[in-house]
């Protein structure tokens, strides 16, 4: 059985959500946005594209008293790739 090539299958599944894990956090930068506004702007139904939940996962975006919001983290993270809120 031969093993597949890790480079030939395309970029890692992080190096693919990255670009959009920074729009959701660009997106959400500005300004609290209610929950159900976060989900229907970014629900997928492919499981690839786990957005939302790495955002979550990585303590980029929490629940705040004013809706889903960028946490100083977040903020750090698209200081660093050079995009702002």
């Amino acid at each position: 059985m031969t093993q597949a090539d890790p480079a030939a299958s395309g970029p890692a599944p992080n190096d693919i959500l990255t670009p959009l894990i920074l729009d959701l956090l660009e997106w959400l930068a500005p300004a609290p946005r209610a929950y159900a506004e976060v989900m229907e702007a970014w629900k997928t139904s492919c499981p690839r594209l786990t957005v939302w939940e790495d955002a979550v996962d990585a303590g980029l975006v929490a629940r705040g008293p004013d809706g889903i919001e960028v946490t100083d983290l977040g903020l750090s993270r698209l200081g660093a790739a050079g995009r702002r809120p």
